[in-house]
């Protein structure tokens, strides 16, 4: 999906989403579950300066934007940007595509927390692990990146899961397996929520 695709679809996505959500389907079952656990563990931290790559309509920032979080992120759709600005109207928000970058006024900042739901499903192994590393670059030396995604522990967990959703799986998302993304990050942490989705924690060692 191009950038227009996501604009077309800016409106609709908080319902839709939501409805997978609550019929317990892929590719968003465990969708609250996920935005819930990041958004605690954000506020437990003591700093609240937040980076959110891929905010979409602002979902999850604009809760932590009305509890105090001064908000940066980054996202493709000029349209998902324009509705999370009604939401989060003093928030830093910044429109590009992450695979290739993030803008210069986000890299010139440290971060308490760095969140990225439902996004980085887009990006090749490659370019995850990549942004990654810029990612852990601008995190505090106590801070964390969560990642709320559709994510397995293994790739045969993966694998199953393709199986059992037939032609409703998309072959176009690339997503997190825990194994793998360990052998470079040796220091993240997987919670699985759903059985298709969870949280990854990465922080500097």
């Amino acid at each position: 999906m191009n950038n227009v695709g996501f604009d077309l679809w800016a409106d609709d996505y908080d319902k839709s989403v939501g409805l997978s959500d609550e019929e317990g389907v892929y590719p968003f079952a465990g969708y609250r579950d996920v935005l819930n656990k990041i958004y605690a563990g954000v506020l437990s931290h003591f700093g609240k300066v937040v980076l959110d790559i891929g905010f979409g309509t602002g979902t999850l920032t604009s809760k932590l934007y009305e509890n105090g979080c001064e908000i940066y992120g980054q996202d493709f759709s000029d349209r998902m940007i324009e509705l999370a600005y009604e939401k989060m109207p003093k928030a830093h928000l910044f429109q590009g595509d992450f695979s290739v970058g993030l803008a210069d006024e986000l890299t010139q900042n440290k971060y308490d927390s760095i969140t990225a739901t439902y996004s980085l499903h887009h990006l090749t192994d490659v370019q995850k692990i990549d942004l990654l590393h810029l990612l852990l670059s601008l995190l505090k030396d106590d801070g964390c990146i969560y990642i709320g995604d559709v994510g397995f522990t293994t790739r045969k967990d993966m694998e199953d899961c393709k199986i059992q959703m037939g032609n409703k799986w998309d072959d176009d998302e690339i997503y997190f397996i825990f194994d793998e993304v360990k052998i470079t990050f040796p220091q993240i942490e997987f919670e699985q929520l759903s059985y298709c989705a969870g949280v990854f924690y990465l922080k500097n060692q």
